[in-house]
Formats: C-alpha cells, sequence, structure tokens
C-alpha cells in the first residue's frame, strides 16, 4: 500500500525540497489548492457560490514553530473573514482551522491555539458563519476535542471532524450526535499505528458507515466528508431512515477532486460544501491527498512524465 508510504515522505524535509523543486509540482498543486493568497481564491469563491455550492476554506500550514507563526495564521483567518463580509457571503462559506496552526503542539499549546482560535470564532460568527476544527494526529484530538467543548459554550455552532479509522470515534460520535452540534465525519488522513486505528481499507469503510448511522440518527448536523460514490449512497439512505431532510445534512468534498459530483449533488438540492485550502505552505497538505486516493498519485506521476 503507497498510502503510508506517501504519508511519512509528508513528513520529510529531503522529499519536500524534492517535489517542490520539481518543475510540474505546481500546476499539479494548483488542481488542489487554488491559490496563496486572499487576492487569489476570490474569483474561485465567487465562482463556486454563484454555482449553487458552499465553501469551507482553509488557509494550509502545520509546522509552526513560534507563537509569532501562530499569531500570523490567526491573522490570515481574520483577513479572509474580512473579505467574506466585503462580498457578502459569510452565509455561504465557513472556516475550517487545524489547531497545530494555532500554536497547538508548542509549549503551553493548548491555552495558545485556545487564545488565537476564538478571535477568528469570534469574527466569523459575526459576519454569520462559523468554524470547524479539524482533525489531526490521535495524540491532538482530547485538546481538539476540550477547546472545541469550551468554544461551544460562546459559539454553539462551532463544528469539528472525526476520523472513522480511529477506534475511538464511535464513542466520540455518540458523546456528540448531540442536538446543536455539527460533525464531519471523515476516513482519515494521518500515519496511525495500529494500536489506535483500522489500516485496512475495508475495516475503515465499515467503521465510517457504524458511525455515520450514528450522527443520522443523533441530534446534531452531520457534514459527510467522502468522495466515495458508495459511501454517498449510503449517506443518502441512512439520512432517509432517519427522517431528515436534505438541508439537516451535508456533503463535503475536496476542491478539485470529483467537480463533477459536487454539481450534480447540488442540483439534486444537497446541501454541498467544498472544502478549498489555500497558502504557500501547501507541502503536507498536498501529500496526504495524494495518500488518500490512488487516483490523485497516478495524476501526479503522469503529469511529471509528460512534463519531464
Amino acid at each position: 500500500m503507497l498510502g503510508p508510504v506517501i504519508l511519512a515522505a509528508s513528513r520529510s524535509d529531503r522529499m519536500r525540497r524534492l517535489i517542490s523543486a520539481a518543475p510540474v509540482t505546481k500546476q499539479v498543486v494548483d488542481r488542489f489548492i487554488p491559490g496563496e493568497s486572499v487576492d487569489d481564491v476570490v474569483p474561485i469563491i465567487e465562482e463556486l457560490t454563484g454555482r449553487g455550492l458552499e465553501l469551507t476554506m482553509d488557509v494550509v500550514g502545520e509546522d509552526i514553530t513560534s507563537p509569532e507563526q501562530a499569531g500570523a495564521a490567526r491573522d490570515a483567518y481574520l483577513a479572509l473573514i474580512d473579505r467574506l463580509r466585503d462580498l457578502g457571503l459569510g452565509e455561504r462559506v465557513e472556516m475550517s482551522v487545524k489547531l497545530s496552526l494555532f500554536g497547538q503542539a508548542l509549549d503551553g499549546g493548548h491555552e495558545l491555539a485556545l487564545a488565537n482560535v476564538r478571535p477568528v470564532v469570534e469574527a466569523a460568527a459575526a459576519i454569520g458563519t462559523t468554524v470547524t476544527l479539524d482533525a489531526e494526529d490521535h495524540t491532538t484530538l482530547d485538546s481538539m476535542f476540550a477547546i472545541h467543548e469550551e468554544l461551544r459554550k460562546d459559539f454553539p455552532q462551532t463544528g469539528c471532524v472525526i476520523q472513522a479509522y480511529l477506534f475511538r470515534t464511535e464513542a466520540d460520535a455518540r458523546r456528540l450526535a448531540a442536538a446543536g452540534s455539527r460533525v464531519r465525519l471523515v476516513k482519515g488522513a494521518y500515519k496511525e499505528p495500529a494500536e489506535v486505528a483500522y489500516q485496512q481499507k475495508h475495516e475503515i469503510d465499515k467503521a465510517y458507515v457504524r458511525v455515520l448511522r450514528i450522527l443520522m440518527e443523533g441530534e446534531g448536523y452531520p457534514m459527510v466528508g467522502s468522495h466515495d460514490p458508495r459511501l454517498i449512497s449510503i449517506a443518502q439512505e441512512l439520512a432517509r431512515q432517519a427522517g431528515r431532510k436534505p438541508d439537516e445534512y451535508e456533503f463535503q468534498m475536496l476542491y478539485g477532486i470529483r467537480s463533477d459530483e459536487h454539481l450534480r449533488l447540488a442540483a439534486e438540492g444537497h446541501r454541498m460544501r467544498v472544502y478549498t485550502a489555500y497558502g504557500t505552505d501547501w507541502y503536507g497538505y498536498f501529500m496526504r491527498r495524494l495518500a488518500e486516493k490512488p487516483a490523485n498519485l497516478r495524476f501526479f506521476v503522469r503529469s511529471m512524465i509528460s512534463k519531464g
């Protein structure tokens, strides 16, 4: 399986330098990351919302080594929110944040990340939107869930992400599937040990369905993060069985992957949100996209060969 190898490469400085220097890399990265600045992505935001889609925006970057860098990440999100306010698109575009970007891994990182994310959540609420806390590797999750719980005291619409491949996730889903909650379910895209996570695709898929059933039967708002046609069909059936209307859950997919499916689901009346990342520190995000799906890796390799 190439996925674990690629995920290991995502943490390699040598591989980062090699891939970043490849002439073809930028045009392939552009498929998944449409720009480096707010100005770059504003046309994408306007185009996609104009086509009936909603978005969640992610400023990429995880390797934060100082409180100053964490503060700069906070300010980047605040600048994005200012632009969304000016565009009048607050209700169509939310934010996704990785707490590692806000300093979670530094000394005193839990308190630092909470201090940095709170003004972003406050500013988002002021323009009629919200923030979802992305899940990262399993060692960060207790901190993420604690910050999520703290933020929801004042901003109950704050969402979080759970990952189907982790053994703990069914219990987390039961706890989170309460009235007013917003929970995005994904398969998981970090290299996790067999002691804490399923390793085989069929095991992960079965876990995804079990967790999705918990969310659909709960009182919260499920967000189905998947490009898998089979899981999308299962999600629709589970929603039907739970008596959910089309506006009582949503689908989420990544920018640049199955774009026709985004439009098809939206045209059928489903809420369809496109996860759109931008920024200069794209390497870790890009490598996880390659690891998630063999077709993404094949696309990259074909591009390198054809341009080589």
